[in-house]
């Protein structure tokens, strides 16, 4: 049963969820990402709010870790060839159960952390067998603001949107 009120961490994928999925080469081969700013002001309102927010991809690059560095996210695991055991292991490491984590996803390597989270979410621009998997989708697609829907979501399931307001009320 999926239950959004019941989640306590937040995973997310980077390329197709906290992008738009390009990948920016220049000359020298020095990888660029382009990161929405209202997914990372989603993101600290979650962590503002109390709750932890983790990283899990299957790419390795130092944008993803200045990104989640100037957003104060401490639970960054790059690399990672088996999501689904990337997610177990974070929960273990923070003490909760993979029931109460949410996680957004785009694409095929997601699979596996979606059926083992208790919310899994995707992007609306997300592979047609990840959508069937999700039991939310976001209207926004990945790097346009999907994260942040996919945290207002999460937070109006929780009965929180008056509080978070609140803070910049």
């Amino acid at each position: 049963m999926h239950r959004a009120d019941a989640v306590e961490l937040l995973i997310l994928d980077v390329d197709g969820v906290l992008t738009d999925g390009s990948i920016f080469l220049d000359d020298l081969g020095h990888e660029t990402k382009r990161f929405n700013v209202r997914d990372g002001f989603g993101i600290k309102l979650w962590q503002r709010l109390g709750f932890p927010c983790a990283i899990i991809t299957g790419r390795t690059g130092r944008a993803v870790l200045h990104r989640a560095t100037e957003l104060r996210i401490p639970h960054i695991i790059q690399g990672s060839k088996d999501k689904g055991q990337a997610a177990a292991e974070l929960a273990a490491k923070l003490g909760l159960s993979l029931d109460r984590a949410a996680c957004l996803a785009d694409d095929w390597p997601d699979l596996a952390m979606m059926k083992r989270v208790g919310y899994p979410m995707c992007v609306a621009d997300a592979d047609a067998r990840v959508k069937q998997a999700a039991a939310y989708t976001t209207k926004a697609a990945g790097g346009h603001g999907a994260a942040r829907e996919a945290i207002e979501h999460l937070l109006s399931s929780k009965g929180l949107m008056e509080q978070a307001l609140k803070l910049y009320d």
